[in-house]
């Protein structure tokens, strides 16, 4: 049952993220794994920044949510970038 959770969390943030960037989704894989590789970097430079440890449990669902939105919209333009696409 959590992975789930992990899929459908993953997939609104992903499509989320994909909305801010592009104004239109990616497509359901594509969100998905861009909403998990999100949270997971979102998590990281959250970490990073505050210097005391970012571990989702502590928070709320909303500040996950953001957090793995920011991750996603982060590893978004990098994918742009990188692939050469506007």
């Amino acid at each position: 049952m959590v992975i789930l959770g992990w899929i459908f969390f993953g997939a609104l943030t992903g499509w989320i993220a994909s909305l801010l960037v592009h104004k239109r989704g990616q497509g359901c894989l594509v969100n998905v794994a861009l909403g998990l590789v999100g949270a997971v970097v979102g998590g990281f430079i959250f970490r990073s920044l505050s210097g005391t440890p970012f571990v989702y449990e502590f928070h709320s669902l909303i500040i996950q949510a953001i957090v793995a939105v920011i991750g996603a919209v982060i590893v978004l333009l990098a994918w742009n970038a990188l692939s050469g696409r506007r």
